[in-house]
């Protein structure tokens, strides 16, 4: 007697729970930094608060995707970038459901944690908020959040993970 095909979950997969409790602790992380600087901290009374010679903290509202391409100063705009977010999050999702690495599974939560978080913000603030400077020898980098690296992280292991699978076969 034949056994009949088991069924499989295709927004669940071997390691989604790692990259959820990833994508959780990253946007939790964000969320409360954020809550915390904008709130308790109050960065936008402080002004650019000097912590090291090379970095600052201040606030600095990003409308736009990435160092602030694409800039959106409508709400019209602000959703199409939730939106686009989400669908992101959503294929992001399905490849977590679908992978077999750990590593991958973890980029994939850092990425969905971060891209969560900042789609968050432009739900509630219409902007993303940023607090990190870095500058030295009078170049300064974009100002980014916790998100940013978490997603910025995440891509950077994925680059890694399929460097490292591509070099076993």
């Amino acid at each position: 007697m034949a056994r009949p095909p088991v069924k499989t979950n295709p927004l669940n997969g071997p390691l989604t729970i790692l990259g959820l409790a990833l994508a959780s602790l990253t946007f939790g992380l964000d969320q409360l930094f954020k809550w915390w600087m904008l709130g308790p901290f109050d960065i936008a009374t402080k002004g650019l608060v000097t912590i090291t010679p090379f970095f600052d903290l201040v606030l600095a509202w990003n409308r736009g995707v990435s160092y602030g391409w694409f800039a959106q100063h409508s709400d019209e705009g602000q959703i199409i970038l939730v939106v686009v977010s989400l669908i992101i999050t959503a294929i992001l999702w399905l490849w977590l459901a679908r992978t077999n690495r750990p590593l991958a599974a973890a980029a994939l939560g850092l990425v969905i944690g971060g891209a969560l978080g900042n789609a968050l913000d432009r739900v509630v603030h219409g902007a993303v908020a940023d607090f990190f400077l870095l500058h030295a020898y009078g170049y300064s980098w974009y100002v980014f959040n916790i998100a940013d690296m978490a997603i910025v992280a995440g891509v950077g292991l994925l680059l890694y993970d399929s460097y490292r699978e591509g070099r076993a076969s």
